[in-house]
């Protein structure tokens, strides 16, 4: 196959690499353009550790949200899942900022856990829901 060239906007920056059309985005991102966030799981798009949607939402000095109530309430353990859960909730909460426990599992459902039962999972997204839905009032 004849490789293209593929343009992109990531994390507000146009940017361009070389890749065959049946390419699969995370390799393009990962080892292309040196945006290793996301993983590559189950190689098929099945597990949810390659979804894509954001690369740095926050950093090592002013953590996100979400990521402090991932390390807060133990929402993470070996690591595998982590980027397309805090991919997946932070498109959750963008959707439905006020997320009752059952509609947080359905949004997650398309992601695979290999460790820690979800519930942690579940509870630090609800966690982060509700700081930023206060911080959104207290901003009111």
């Amino acid at each position: 196959m004849t490789k293209q060239i593929v343009t992109m906007t990531l994390n507000g920056e146009k940017k361009e690499a070389l890749a065959e059309p049946r390419e699969l985005l995370i390799y393009v991102l990962r080892e292309k353009l040196g945006m290793t966030g996301a993983h590559v799981g189950c190689e098929t798009s099945h597990c949810g550790a390659c979804t894509v949607e954001i690369e740095g939402i926050g950093g090592p000095d002013n953590l996100h949200v979400l990521q402090e109530s991932f390390k807060e309430h133990h929402g993470l353990q070996c690591g595998y899942c982590t980027p397309g859960m805090i991919t997946r909730a932070h498109r959750l909460l963008k959707e439905n900022p006020n997320p009752t426990e059952e509609e947080v599992r359905f949004g997650i459902s398309g992601n695979i856990c290999r460790c820690t039962g979800y519930q942690n999972i579940v509870k630090s997204i609800l966690s982060a829901a509700a700081e930023l839905n206060a911080a959104k009032e207290a901003a009111q």
